[in-house]
């Protein structure tokens, strides 16, 4: 991908600066537009990193920017920064966005709203004439999601530094192709040094996820923090057998070992705190025949909570639980921790420009953790970051039916749009008076 040289990125005919607005029917049919590429016949998306669709997003993206005198820069990851010159280039930049990448079969705007929200400002920008004295620059984080590549948060986390570049580069799919490959592909392997680039302040913007917003009927969450974050592998090992001739007091069944350690995860929200969120996701039993007693299952369970010292007590319940089932059922239980992301505190002072921005637009607001982990988790190890959250329909996220209101969209923007500015105008971290 080629370097493109910055316009400006404002109406040269329009008369002088005014108060930019949101537009609230461009947004809308943007996101609508963008819901095209990977759209599954359940009205949801399936854009998996660097996949075709993936690609289509991105290069509409750069169209779009490109055709507004945008500097479009990829690095070598993937991740696409476009930025709108303010008058001050060597000042620290003004950072807004999330990711395109969806899950398998996920909603049209997880990762995609805080992409196009953060598109809308700088178009907006444009329509009012207004020259910020700090640059804005859009970024879309790549492989995010971590459905296809893991883990997830990868393009973030290479400019973090919590993976190295060779090791994101040869991450593989099931299929064995590499993030390397399908980033030659699809002509995103970039050049640009994203690990130099001074972020001033980070916002990122994102549905819920969850349904306290829309409950509370709360136009935004002002998030304050992520909730720490434990992964763990159980293995159980048993031995397959012949289901027809096998007594069940001979049997050393994998599967309902395993069973029994997901009542367990079940029932850890009433014996640790009902923070707790405790998830097994996915198991993976062998040989997985209907006539065979399974011999092996792999639970792939979740755990998250705002207080690492609750997630030592819900580790320590599950290990206790898989070495007395072991004894039970006559099986080998293996327990691998294969994730720990420790919480996220945000930066108060770019917390409370969301805060303020949502006042002086008249909508409510609260304040909140977030349960889900994202990319501003590795932007706050860098630099002053915060996210706003809006509410999506019923709560859901990461299936097909995830939705949201048109007056949600262009409020989360519009409050977005607000605080860049006072963020986009600050001298050394204060913001103007």
């Amino acid at each position: 991908m080629a370097t493109i040289s910055a316009g400006s990125g404002t109406n040269d005919d329009a008369p002088g600066p005014s108060d930019p607005r949101i537009d609230p029917d461009r947004l809308l049919a943007t996101l609508s537009r963008f819901a095209t590429f990977g759209a599954t016949d359940g009205g949801g998306l399936n854009r998996l990193s660097l996949g075709d669709a993936d690609g289509q997003a991105r290069d509409e993206l750069c169209a779009i920017a490109r055709r507004r005198g945008y500097r479009v820069e990829v690095d070598p990851i993937g991740n696409i920064f476009i930025t709108r010159p303010g008058l001050d280039e060597t000042l620290p930049v003004l950072l807004v966005g999330s990711h395109l990448d969806s899950q398998p079969f996920g909603g049209r705007y997880d990762g995609a709203y805080g992409v196009l929200a953060g598109l809308e400002v700088l178009r907006s920008l444009d329509d009012a004439g207004l020259r910020t004295r700090r640059s804005v620059t859009l970024v879309d984080w790549t492989n995010e999601e971590g459905a296809r590549f893991s883990p997830g948060l990868l393009g973030s986390g290479v400019v973090a530094g919590t993976i190295s570049l060779a090791d994101a580069h040869a991450r593989t799919d099931a299929q064995g192709i590499t993030v390397g490959q399908e980033l030659d592909r699809l002509g995103y392997r970039g050049a640009f040094d994203s690990s130099s680039l001074a972020v001033h302040r980070s916002f990122e913007t994102h549905i819920e996820q969850g349904p306290v917003l829309e409950r509370t009927g709360t136009d935004i969450g002002v998030v304050t923090g992520v909730q720490a974050i434990r992964w763990f592998d159980v293995l159980v090992q048993g031995q397959d057998r012949h289901a027809g001739t096998t007594a069940h007091s001979d049997r050393q069944d994998a599967l309902v070992a395993a069973a029994r350690l997901i009542e367990v995860v079940d029932r850890m929200a009433d014996t640790v705190d009902e923070k707790l969120r405790a998830t097994v996701g996915e198991i993976r039993v062998q040989p997985n025949s209907r006539n065979v007693i399974p011999g092996r299952a792999v639970l792939a369970i979740d755990l998250r909570h705002p207080d690492p010292a609750r997630l030592d007590q819900a580790e320590e319940q599950l290990r206790r639980a898989a070495a007395e089932v072991a004894e039970q059922r006559g099986v080998r239980t293996e327990v691998h921790q294969v994730l720990e992301m420790p919480p996220t505190a945000f930066d108060a002072g770019t917390t409370d420009l969301i805060r303020r921005a949502a006042a002086s637009l008249g909508r409510s607001a609260m304040e909140m953790s977030s349960g889900a982990g994202h990319d501003s988790m590795n932007v706050a190890s860098r630099a002053p970051a915060s996210m706003l959250f809006i509410p999506c329909v019923d709560g859901l996220s990461h299936t097909q039916a995830e939705d949201i209101h048109d007056e949600w969209a262009v409020n989360g923007a519009s409050v977005l749009l607000t605080a860049v500015r006072w963020a986009a105008e600050e001298a050394a971290g204060h913001s103007p008076e």
